[in-house]
């Protein structure tokens, strides 16, 4: 009698390969190198990128039943590595606990800066250090008494916060639940339990509708653990509403595009996949049933605080917008694959016209049965025109990925991270930025060949039609 082997070789495999990604993330965690040694840590992202790509390779290999074990309990650890370390790359959660702070004293987040004396009274060491804290390169510095030096860790205290209301919400929630001294490690736990949360989501759909191992693209994916976690950004919140909007509107309308609606008050972005949402929708009455309610939730989730404050609930939007030059590209580096070949003030336009052209393609060609599909193109293609330069933006692209299985698109997901972490490197954003997104590109373009050619071999041959002739009654000959 032949012994059959305990464990699955392809399913070992994965394991291993996980269990050095774990390892390797849980390093560049604790590498605080993000503004001394940008290219330490690039090669680190890089590292960590390539086990990821190798260890869903794998998993792809492994039994389905041994895959979800293996998916569920490496999302955990991987999301675990995020809890290792202070926020490295980013200060948007010194923000987010502020606004929580601010809530909970009965105050407007939308109605004063970080730096207005009006709120002195609610700072404390950890937001707002003085004296030899203040030497960090994260830290901005506020007017104080004179004498004195005083900072803060976040990041614009002079403008009002940006983050739409059920980020607010949850910022108040986190707060709510924290004990006294959790400090950043509370917002973090909540990126962690969010990512975890979107996991399972996506386990719950793609086993109705799809693979279940294709999780493994969220659920290890190295941006889960550095910006859901442990810059424990809130993009992660969108990104889980989002994954049960496009889930749950496959079913009932209504309440997929409630889900939607509350996922485009957490962080905008989400908006994005609203075209993959109405996929072959033919009549307004269906395309009704998604867009009200999501507009509905956007527009009772902002009437509180509409209510409640005194200044503007959009706060520091339009601000961020000039800021990040989507109004001059010629003072950023956005639209830096179109402005290759196209003159800057163009720019724009192609990106209007561009998004305009996909959208209407999804919306008259789209599967309705797989929305996810369309909201990945119109997403990524977004991506590709806009080139973010901020890697957390990502998490909703790859939680995308992860639904349609179209891995190609996590291509731009890197480059961001890339252009991201090279911020310090000394170097104009340009030289890693661009190469990176239009290498993207490529890889983009090359998956969708590679993916047609080989569903044209899966289809095969036409068969043979027949074909009438009209030489007389009855005839017909083979062609």
């Amino acid at each position: 009698m032949i012994n059959q082997p305990v464990v699955n070789p392809r399913t070992l495999a994965a394991g291993t390969l996980l269990a050095a990604l774990t390892a390797v993330l849980a390093l560049t965690i604790r590498k605080d190198g993000y503004f001394t040694d940008s290219a330490g840590l690039s090669w680190w992202y890089a590292t960590c990128w390539a086990l990821f790509a190798a260890a869903v390779i794998a998993v792809r290999k492994a039994p389905v039943r041994h895959a979800v074990a293996l998916i569920v309990a490496g999302g955990v650890a991987v999301a675990a590595t995020g809890l290792l370390a202070p926020p490295r790359t980013s200060t948007d959660s010194y923000r987010y606990a502020w606004d929580g702070r601010v809530q909970a004293a009965g105050i407007s987040p939308y109605d004063h800066a970080p730096a207005d004396p009006a709120l002195s009274g609610l700072r404390d060491g950890w937001l707002f250090p003085a004296g030899a804290a203040c030497a960090g390169p994260d830290r901005a510095r506020i007017p104080g008494p004179e004498g004195e030096v005083h900072c803060t860790r976040i990041n614009r205290p002079q403008v009002h916060t940006i983050y739409p209301p059920v980020s607010e919400g949850y910022f108040l929630l986190v707060h709510a639940l924290s004990p006294d001294g959790a400090r950043h490690k509370s917002l973090q736990t909540g990126g962690a339990l969010l990512s975890l949360g979107a996991t399972a989501a996506l386990l719950l759909v793609l086993r109705r509708r799809g693979d279940p191992r294709q999780a493994a693209y969220w659920a290890w994916c190295p941006i889960v653990p550095i910006e859901a976690v442990n810059n424990a950004h809130a993009d992660v919140l969108g990104a889980l509403l989002a994954v049960a909007g496009l889930g749950v509107v496959v079913r009932r309308r209504s309440a997929g595009g409630a889900l939607l609606g509350a996922a485009v008050a957490t962080k905008l972005m989400p908006a994005v996949v609203l075209p993959g949402a109405l996929s072959g929708v033919r009549r307004v009455r269906d395309a009704a049933f998604v867009l009200l309610p999501a507009a509905a939730v956007v527009a009772l989730s902002y009437l509180p605080y509409a209510l409640a404050s005194k200044d503007s609930v959009f706060g520091f939007l339009g601000g961020y917008m000039e800021e990040e030059g989507y109004d001059d590209p010629s003072a950023s580096n956005r639209y830096a694959l179109l402005r290759l070949v196209l003159p800057d003030g163009w720019a724009p336009a192609a990106v209007l016209a561009g998004m305009l052209a996909v959208t209407a393609y999804v919306l008259w060609r789209g599967d309705p049965h797989r929305p996810w599909s369309g909201a990945l193109l119109v997403t990524g293609t977004a991506f590709l025109l806009l080139t973010p330069g901020y890697s957390w933006y990502a998490l909703l692209l790859v939680a995308l990925v992860a639904l349609d299985g179209r891995w190609e698109w996590l291509a731009v997901a890197a480059a961001g991270a890339a252009k991201y972490a090279t911020v310090y490197l000394g170097v104009e954003p340009e030289a890693v930025g661009t190469p990176a997104y239009a290498a993207a590109a490529g890889v983009v373009l090359t998956g969708c060949v590679l993916r047609h050619r080989c569903q044209l071999r899966l289809r095969g041959p036409k068969a043979p039609q027949e074909v009438q002739v009209s030489t007389g009654p009855a005839q017909s000959i083979r062609s």
